[in-house]
C-alpha cells in the first residue's frame, strides 16, 4: 500500500511538474488582409536571443528570437478561410485564417463620403463609415454575430481609441478653448472693435476678402492655429461685409495647409523632412549626398497646386468672381438680410456683445496676439529641447530645424490656454464682464464647439477604421507596375489625393507614401539611364507630388480634420463647406497636374510651367467665373 501511494505521488508529480513547464506558443491576428504582411509571433521559452528556423506551408523562415519571441510577416494571396501549418522544432500549428479581401478596405470612406453629401448629415454618415468597417471585419471573423460586435466596437473600440489618443485629446481641448476664448473677446466688445477697425479699411466684400487671405499667410507655422485664430477673428467681419460663411471656409482652409506645407518654419516641416528620410534610407548612397533639406528645398520647385491654390484665390477675389456651388452661396449672401441661414448657428446669443459695452480692439487684439506669441514661443521651447544651435548653418536653417522638432500639440495648448487667461483677465479688470457673466459666456463658447467635435472625432475612429483595414495599401497597390516616366510625378500626386481624400489625413498620406515612392522614382530613373541631375530632379518632382497631392485631397475630403477644423472656425455647414470647396480644389488640381506635373516631367521649367498655369488660371476664372451681383 505504502509503495502504491509512492508510486501515485511520483507520477502526479511529475504531471504537475510537466504541467507547469513552458511551451512553445503561437500568436496571430484572427484575421487578416489579402496581399498585406500579416504578423504571426512564436514564442520559445527555451531561446533567448538566437536564429530560428519556421516553415510556413513547407516554406522555410530564418528568423531571429529576440527575448524569447520572433514575429514573421506572411502575405495571403487569396482571401476567405485559409488553413496555415506552421512547424518549428518538433512543433506543428495548423489554424484556419480568415483572410479579408484588401478591396472591401476601401467600402467604409467611400460609403460615408457618398452618404455625406447625399443626405447632408456628416455625423450619421460617419458612423455609418466606422460600422461598415468594424462589420465587414467581424462578419469575416464570426458571421452574423462579428456584425453584432462590429456595431458595439463602434464605440467600445473606435470611438474610444480616438478619445484616448494624446494628439486629439490637445486638438479637442485647443478647439474648445479657442472657442470659449473667442466668446469671451465677442461678449466684452473685443471682436466688434477689430471688425470696426477692418471695416473702415475692408468696406467692400474684396477687402474683406483680401484682409482674410493676407492673414492666412502671416500666420504660416502652424495650419491648425491658422485656420482656428483667421476663421474666428474674421468671422464678424466677413458677415458685416455679406460674405458667405461658404467663402469664409474655403479662405481659412485653402491658405491653412498650402501655407504651412510649403514655408520654412512650420509643425510641418519636422514630419516632412523625417518622411523624405525614410525615402532617401532606401536607396543606396544618396544620404552621403544629398540631405532631407536640401530635397525639400529643391521640391518646391515643384509644389505646383499650394501656389496656384493661393493665387487662384487671389485672382478669385481680386476680380470679384466665382463658379458653382461658391457662386450661388456668395449670392445668396449678398441679398439676405442675414447671413447665418445655413451655418452651425449656435452662437447668437454666446457671440453676440454684452449690451452696454463700448468696442474696444485691444480687448481682442491682445489675446489673439497671445495665441500666436505664446504658440510660437512652445514651438521654439520645445523644439530647443536637446537640440544643438549649429555655427554652420544659417539662422533660418537653426531656426526652422529647431521648429521641425517641436512638439506643436503642447505648444498650441500653450499658446490657447494663456490667451484664453488674458482675455479672461482682461474682461475682469477692464470691467467689461463680471466674473459670472466671463464664466457663463466661456461654457457658452465650449458648447459652441461640441457638435464639431463630434464630427472631428468620428473622422479620427473612420481613419482609424481604415488604417486597421489598409485601405491605403489597397489605393497604393493600384500603381505599382508598368509607370511610365513621365507620367510617375502626375501619378503619384493623384494617388496621394486619393489616399488623402479617403483616409482624411494629408500626414498620414505622406507617411504612407515618401518611403514607397520615392525609391521607385529614383529605380525608375536608374532604368531609364538618367544622370544624377536628371534623378535629382525627378526625386524632388516625386516628393513634391506626395506633398500636393496630399494637401488637394485633404481639401477635397470631407472626413479631413482641417476641412472639418475650418468649418468649426467659421461657423459654416460641414457639407456646404465641402460641396463649395471642391469645385475650386479641382480646378486648381487640374492645373496642377497639366501645367505642372506633366508639364515639368517633359523637361519644361518649373518657372515656365509657373507662369502657364498662372496664365491658365486668369483665363479660367475670366471664362467661367461670373461676377457676384451686389
Amino acid at each position: 500500500m505504502r509503495i502504491l501511494t509512492f508510486i501515485l505521488f511520483i507520477l502526479s508529480f511529475q504531471i504537475s511538474v510537466a504541467q507547469s513547464l513552458p511551451e512553445i506558443t503561437l500568436e496571430k491576428s484572427s484575421y487578416f488582409f489579402s496581399d498585406v504582411a500579416g504578423e504571426i509571433t512564436i514564442t520559445d521559452p527555451f531561446v533567448h536571443d538566437g536564429v530560428g528556423l519556421i516553415y510556413i506551408d513547407g516554406e522555410a523562415y530564418e528568423t531571429y528570437f529576440a527575448d524569447g519571441k520572433t514575429t514573421i510577416e506572411y502575405i495571403f494571396e487569396e482571401s476567405g478561410q485559409q488553413k496555415i501549418e506552421i512547424l518549428y522544432l518538433d512543433k506543428k500549428f495548423v489554424s484556419n485564417i480568415n483572410v479579408i479581401p484588401l478591396w472591401l478596405s476601401i467600402l467604409p470612406p467611400l460609403l460615408a463620403i457618398i452618404m455625406a453629401l447625399i443626405f447632408k448629415e456628416v455625423i450619421i454618415a460617419l458612423v455609418f463609415g466606422v460600422f461598415a468597417g468594424a462589420a465587414t471585419i467581424g462578419w469575416y471573423t464570426e458571421g452574423f454575430k462579428g456584425i453584432g460586435k462590429g456595431f458595439l466596437s463602434v464605440l467600445d473600440t473606435y470611438i474610444i481609441n480616438s478619445l484616448i489618443d494624446w494628439g486629439h485629446g490637445a486638438i479637442i481641448l485647443f478647439t474648445f478653448i479657442i472657442g470659449g476664448m473667442v466668446a469671451i473677446i465677442s461678449k466684452n466688445g473685443g471682436m466688434q472693435g477689430v471688425v470696426n477697425l477692418f471695416a473702415k479699411k475692408a468696406q467692400n466684400p474684396k477687402g474683406g476678402m483680401l484682409t482674410t487671405w493676407f492673414l492666412g499667410l502671416a500666420i504660416f507655422f502652424d495650419d491648425y492655429a491658422n485656420t482656428l485664430v483667421v476663421g474666428n477673428t474674421m468671422r464678424p467681419l466677413t458677415d458685416k461685409l455679406k460674405i458667405s460663411r461658404e467663402k469664409l471656409a474655403y479662405l481659412v482652409d485653402s491658405t491653412a495647409a498650402p501655407v504651412a506645407a510649403l514655408a520654412f518654419i512650420t509643425t510641418w516641416i519636422g514630419a516632412e523632412l523625417s518622411y523624405i528620410q525614410n525615402g532617401m534610407d532606401k536607396i543606396e548612397g544618396l544620404a552621403a549626398n544629398e540631405s532631407a533639406y536640401g530635397i525639400f528645398f529643391n521640391s518646391l520647385a515643384y509644389s505646383f497646386y499650394p501656389i496656384f491654390t493661393l493665387f487662384f484665390m487671389l485672382w478669385m477675389i481680386l476680380k470679384q468672381r466665382d463658379f458653382g456651388p461658391m457662386l450661388k452661396a456668395e449670392q445668396k449672401a449678398r441679398t439676405q438680410e442675414k447671413n447665418t441661414e445655413d451655418s452651425n448657428d449656435n452662437e447668437d446669443n454666446e457671440f453676440k456683445i454684452k449690451a452696454g459695452v463700448n468696442p474696444n480692439i485691444w480687448f481682442a487684439v491682445i489675446p489673439v496676439f497671445t495665441v500666436v506669441i505664446a504658440t510660437a514661443a512652445g514651438l521654439y521651447h520645445t523644439g530647443s529641447q536637446g537640440y544643438t544651435w549649429s555655427a554652420e548653418l544659417s539662422f533660418f536653417r537653426n531656426l526652422s530645424a529647431i521648429v521641425g522638432n517641436a512638439d506643436s500639440f503642447y505648444a498650441l495648448l500653450w499658446g490657447s490656454i494663456t490667451s484664453l487667461f488674458v482675455a479672461v483677465l482682461m474682461s475682469i479688470l477692464g470691467k467689461k464682464l463680471k466674473l459670472g457673466e466671463t464664466m457663463e459666456t466661456l461654457v457658452g463658447g465650449l458648447k459652441t464647439m461640441l457638435p464639431a467635435i463630434i464630427i472631428l472625432i468620428l473622422a479620427w475612429a473612420l481613419a482609424n477604421v481604415t488604417e486597421v483595414m489598409h485601405t491605403a495599401d489597397f489605393i497604393t497597390g493600384l500603381l505599382r507596375e508598368n509607370v511610365s516616366i513621365i507620367l510617375f510625378p502626375t501619378l503619384t500626386f493623384i494617388l496621394a489625393g486619393a489616399v488623402s481624400f479617403a483616409t482624411g489625413s494629408s500626414w498620414g498620406t505622406m507617411a504612407i507614401l515618401y518611403p514607397l515612392l520615392l525609391p521607385a522614382s529614383w529605380k525608375l530613373g536608374l532604368d531609364a539611364g538618367y544622370e544624377y541631375a536628371a534623378l535629382i530632379a525627378l526625386f524632388s518632382n516625386t516628393a513634391a507630388s506626395v506633398l500636393c497631392g496630399s494637401v488637394f485631397g485633404d481639401h477635397c475630403s470631407p472626413i479631413s480634420d482641417t476641412t472639418i477644423l475650418s468649418s468649426i472656425a467659421t461657423n459654416c455647414n460641414h457639407i456646404n463647406h465641402v460641396k463649395t470647396q471642391m469645385p475650386y480644389a479641382l480646378t486648381t488640381g487640374l492645373v496642377s497636374i497639366i501645367f505642372g506635373s506633366l508639364a515639368s516631367s517633359i523637361g519644361l521649367p518649373p518657372v515656365l510651367c509657373f507662369l502657364l498655369g498662372f496664365g491658365a488660371i486668369v483665363l479660367i476664372v475670366l471664362k467661367f467665373a461670373k461676377p457676384i451681383s451686389n
